[in-house]
């Protein structure tokens, strides 16, 4: 019989694998796309990664214990997709880091016309620890708005505007340029709603003419050129660790 040393959640041996991050596993379980030895399973079920058959869609998964982990940084055009296939047609990421040997899945998201940073990994406890919403990994944005920004606009972006029935934390805004028919914005997030920005200015009568992730924590897009793609160096690896366990010790000193 086995032992139950041996089993971990699910979602967490579809991460390991390469095949989405944790919260993406999940939403598959939810939706009995995964299955253990041949039956369906619910969230929070366990298994042996080594020894159960464990299939995402039908597609058996294997986990390797030497299999390299993989930690990248691409700059993603606009007009390409934030995912790995697309049933339509659509230029996806996958196309621009189809030369690392390894299944990639992307580290949060960047709808079709934004561009900029986008972390791409196989390991799935890098990528939950970036993208969960509890870490509050700050995100900053390049974002060029029309027509230019009114002083009582500015202020309801910085102190958190309603969208979809819930108000969004305050955000980190300054003016970079400001013209007659058009102001650039830096704008930094501590939260990662879907279309997020778009929706905050739509919100207040701004249309987002152009959108550009520049930073995710301490990590900067830099001189990168768009389609393009590099591993993160050990340096930055080291600053996202001690980024993490600084905003652990602010939310716990926060929620005491």
């Amino acid at each position: 019989m086995e032992k139950a040393d041996n089993k971990i959640r699910v979602q967490k041996i579809i991460a390991d694998a390469g095949i989405s991050s944790r919260r993406k596993a999940e939403e598959l379980i939810e939706r009995g796309a995964v299955t253990v030895n041949g039956k369906r399973i619910r969230l929070g079920d366990k298994a042996d990664p080594y020894r159960d058959k464990i299939t995402v869609a039908g597609r058996e998964i294997t986990l390797r214990k030497d299999a390299k982990k993989y930690y990248i940084m691409l700059h993603k055009p606009r007009g390409f997709i934030t995912t790995m296939n697309d049933e339509g047609g659509r230029k996806c990421v996958a196309e621009l880091v189809d030369d690392i040997p390894a299944r990639l899945f992307p580290v949060g998201r960047l709808d079709r016309e934004s561009e900029g940073m986008l972390l791409m990994t196989n390991d799935g406890d890098f990528a939950n620890m970036i993208s969960h919403p509890s870490t509050h990994f700050s995100k900053t944005y390049r974002v060029t708005v029309r027509p230019r920004i009114t002083e009582e606009q500015l202020t309801k972006l910085t102190t958190g505007v309603v969208i979809e029935g819930r108000m969004s934390m305050p955000a980190s805004i300054r003016v970079i340029k400001s013209e007659q028919d058009r102001t650039v914005l830096e704008i930094v997030l501590e939260e990662g709603r879907n279309r997020q920005i778009r929706k905050m200015c739509e919100s207040i009568g701004l249309e987002t003419a152009r959108l550009k992730r520049i930073a995710i924590g301490p990590l900067k897009l830099g001189m990168l050129q768009p389609g393009k793609w590099r591993e993160l160096k050990p340096d930055e690896m080291r600053s996202i660790n001690a980024y993490q366990k600084k905003l652990r010790a602010r939310n716990e000193n926060n929620n005491n």
